[in-house]
């Protein structure tokens, strides 16, 4: 699949098959995704498998959609807020990256952002001086929603003299 059609194609999945994904396919996507974009190589991005215990203490009003893995993806704390900024940059992008590697192998990614709460934070354990980038449910769809329609681009760029 080329990346463009990857790209348009991706969807945020909110049901999914029972089938588990075998721990050498998501890592896998990981590891693509480890490619992101990053500032000085400081790759700030870490991953929490999320238990059952935890997934339930969550309590997420769809359960992720049933999906068979949940993960998190944190961003590491850093000294000065415009590194901290960096931090969520590169690791936006590196959660995007693993969506689109998940979306190329037949999988899906429901990104939440459960994560933010002080109380759930708490529930995964996440260190204060971290950001949590969102709550992933990952797993085969059970459906693909339709595309929804998007604006233009070229009502979202702007000229500088």
């Amino acid at each position: 699949m080329a990346i463009g059609e990857t790209i348009r194609n991706r969807r945020t999945i909110k049901a999914f098959k029972p089938d588990p994904i075998p721990e050498a396919e998501w890592t896998a996507w990981l590891e693509a995704a480890s490619h992101a974009p990053n500032h000085r190589m400081t790759e700030p991005w870490e991953v929490l498998v999320v238990g059952p215990n935890a997934r339930a203490e969550l309590n997420h009003k769809t359960d992720f959609g049933q999906a068979p893995l949940v993960l998190a993806i944190l961003s590491k704390p850093a000294p000065t807020p415009l590194d901290r900024d960096e931090n969520l940059m590169a690791s936006a992008c590196f959660a995007q990256n693993f969506q689109l590697a998940a979306h190329e192998a037949g999988a899906g990614v429901f990104w939440s952002s459960i994560g933010a709460s002080p109380r759930n934070r708490a529930i995964l354990g996440v260190p204060e001086d971290y950001d949590v980038v969102g709550v992933f449910g990952v797993g085969y769809p059970a459906e693909v929603p339709p595309a929804k329609p998007r604006t233009p681009i070229a009502g979202k760029i702007k000229r500088l003299p």
